[in-house]
């Protein structure tokens, strides 16, 4: 597996070129990474006009992925997901030239625990969004099951086809989603099936590959650096054979929404990463699965309830064994183990195949000698679909001013309040805050919103 981006940064270091360009630093400092960090010189190609070394890098990944085609992101699956949802539009627009004439505004179909990249993007690009709700009960807001089913009863309830149907698989708690029989039931009904895999670029390895292009997505995000050795912010935006039309709008996409000046770093990890995965990364990844079995089977004999999802993840159930989650966490930190994600309920602890194994003795020599408590009987509180008041976009670039969420009942949400982990989010920018609704944001600890300003 060649690795042209790295191979180029690396011949222009051993070249001496004095460099009367930028980046300042000139490839010295205290980082002792300057000297990688080049930008768009002659030879090293562009990433949103790549026709040389990073296109072929892409070409590489996508064979390895087994696309129709991948391009790389320097800003993380974000990035590519406002690039993914502008593409559907463009697709929507194009196959209903009339709908804005007619007064048709594009309507994605959307899991409700979607990333906040989903709702910026919806203030962004101005579509409308119908909520696919948890079709069962859950204790967290972090998790979002959907059915064909339920797509196809939701889909049939609409005036026309949705130009998309969006879901986040693996969530946070390492539950995945459908997505073979999601996808056939986007298609059926016409729309594109998009799929958040932030967390899950390690799927197409394992020995059933499980990633969302091998069910049936048409258009996908991995963070490639959370799971794969890639540097924190590269990430893939795949495209579909069956969706190959798109391609030729894909780098304008990304363009649209990223920097023009991407880090060199981090496309030299995406592109090294590629002869990793070539070589012994499946059967290292395996393994990796394997010990993280094991060492699920040993916290249930010793009385901790984990959910046995997702390979990488280990997610606790700390509530169950009377603990917070957050304080659970802190009884690892003191024994040096930093998790991934802690709420009242849950711990997540993220492994991949570049954790030595001593962390999961690590992990167990300190569970051991923790206690499993009886349950604290706890649940996320239950809210209903909140009323919409005005559109994401109304909602997020209008006057806005915050106020504590004690005193929110009957205020219109403005600007997203949610954390990192892609969530069922308590209230969008446009829904009003009912009584309900503050209670699920206190439990999960947060004291202010921010709200529409009418003056």
């Amino acid at each position: 597996m060649e690795t042209p981006i790295y191979d180029f940064v690396q011949n222009y270091i051993k070249s001496s070129t004095s460099r009367l360009h930028v980046p300042g630093h000139k490839g010295h400092g205290p980082l002792g990474a300057e000297a990688l960090d080049i930008t768009e010189i002659a030879g090293a190609d562009s990433l949103y006009e790549a026709d040389g070394i990073i296109a072929q890098s892409e070409r590489n990944a996508s064979a390895l992925f087994g696309t129709g085609r991948t391009l790389y992101s320097a800003e993380g699956s974000s990035h590519c997901i406002r690039a993914m949802l502008f593409l559907a539009l463009l697709r929507w627009k194009e196959a209903n030239p009339d709908a804005a004439a007619n007064g048709i505004r594009p309507v994605i179909a959307a899991a409700r625990n979607a990333h906040k990249a989903f709702l910026t993007a919806a203030a962004l690009l101005d579509f409308d969004v119908v909520w696919l709700w948890p079709e069962e009960t859950s204790r967290t807001l972090c998790r979002c099951p959907v059915s064909p089913d339920g797509l196809r009863s939701a889909a049939a309830g609409l005036p026309s086809p949705p130009a998309a149907v969006y879901l986040t698989s693996p969530d946070y708690l390492g539950s995945c989603q459908d997505i073979a029989g999601l996808a056939k039931a986007a298609h059926d009904c016409g729309a594109l099936l998009l799929v958040d895999n932030a967390h899950g670029a390690y799927l197409h390895f394992l020995p059933s590959p499980a990633h969302p292009m091998d069910l049936g997505a048409d258009l996908c995000c991995d963070s490639a650096h959370k799971t794969l050795p890639v540097l924190t912010g590269g990430a893939y935006m795949h495209i579909s054979a069956a969706a190959a039309p798109l391609a030729k709008g894909a780098r304008q996409a990304l363009a649209l929404f990223g920097s023009t000046s991407p880090s060199y770093l981090i496309l030299q990890s995406l592109d090294l990463v590629n002869r990793r995965l070539a070589q012994d990364y499946p059967q290292r990844l395996a393994d990796c699965a394997a010990r993280l079995a094991e060492t699920r089977s040993t916290l249930r004999r010793l009385g901790w309830r984990t959910e046995d999802r997702e390979p990488l993840k280990l997610t606790i159930a700390a509530s169950e064994c009377g603990w917070y989650g957050k304080e659970l966490a802190d009884c690892l930190r003191s024994c040096g183990l930093e998790c991934e994600y802690a709420d009242p309920d849950f711990l997540v602890l993220m492994f991949s195949p570049e954790n030595p194994e001593a962390d999961q003795r690590k992990l167990l020599s300190c569970l051991t000698k923790i206690p499993v408590r009886p349950s604290l009987h706890r649940c996320a509180p239950f809210f209903p679909p909140p009323q919409s008041r005005c559109t994401i976009r109304e909602a997020v670039l209008s006057p806005c001013e915050t106020i504590p969420v004690s005193a929110a009942a009957g205020r219109v949400m403005g600007p997203p309040v949610i954390p990192c982990p892609p969530a069922v989010p308590v209230i969008v920018s446009g829904e009003e805050i009912s009584p309900a609704a503050i209670a699920a944001l206190e439990y999960y600890g947060i004291r202010e919103i921010a709200v529409v300003y009418f003056g």
